[in-house]
């Protein structure tokens, strides 16, 4: 997904014109990163707050124009209000697509409905991690890592190894040899509780 979003050069600074600028509907922003200087700027907020609603916004190579000058960024860090759905300020970082960078992205899990562990067995998939830190070119960077379930049964668990990368994408976790967990299959009390009274009932056989 190619997610585009403007802005405009800001030239007062402080926290006085920062909250003169919220009050007209604008957040201020900053750009950093590269061979070139920090560039403060302002966006609409209205804009910025739905494109932050977007899973891939937070995950993806974004194009930002500024003033007209497009340039490719990542976003690094978003300051919310404590409780009113207010965006106080963004951090956008520049792209260089000859050097790799570091980026959380998010998993989605797919075919737990026909995994041996949720469809014999009557188990409750659980999510140990929903994202991954990963390091790619930035031309390689995926919206997101699917993880299959198809295979996994009652009791036993996924782990970053057995995860399907796309082509040039390394998890930064597995660099270091940390194979950590992803998912499992935990069968409820409930249908533990259920099987063992199925189990007492039967009459034995001779």
């Amino acid at each position: 997904m190619k997610i585009e979003i403007s802005a405009d050069k800001r030239t007062l600074q402080g926290k006085g014109a920062s909250r003169r600028l919220r009050g007209s509907g604008k957040v201020p922003a900053i750009i950093y990163g590269g061979d070139q200087k920090p560039q403060s700027i302002e966006m609409d907020h209205n804009e910025l707050f739905h494109k932050l609603r977007l899973e891939a916004f937070h995950a993806s190579i974004l194009t930002l124009s500024v003033a007209g000058e497009k340039e490719p960024v990542l976003l690094r860090d978003v300051q919310m209000h404590p409780f009113k759905k207010l965006v106080l300020h963004v951090d956008f970082q520049r792209v260089d697509k000859n050097k790799k960078i570091h980026m959380k992205v998010p998993l989605h899990f797919i075919n737990a409905e026909t995994s041996p562990g949720v469809k014999t067995s009557g188990g409750i998939v659980t999510h140990i991690l929903n994202e991954v830190d990963v390091t790619c070119f930035p031309g390689n960077l995926p919206e997101f890592i699917s993880v299959d379930l198809a295979e996994l049964t009652a009791g036993h668990t996924l782990h970053l190894s057995d995860l399907v990368l796309p082509k040039d994408v390394e998890i930064v976790a597995l660099a270091k040899g940390d194979d950590l967990p992803v998912a499992t299959i935990v069968i409820p009390r409930s249908v533990l509780s259920e099987e063992a009274a199925g189990e007492e009932a039967e009459p034995e056989k001779e």
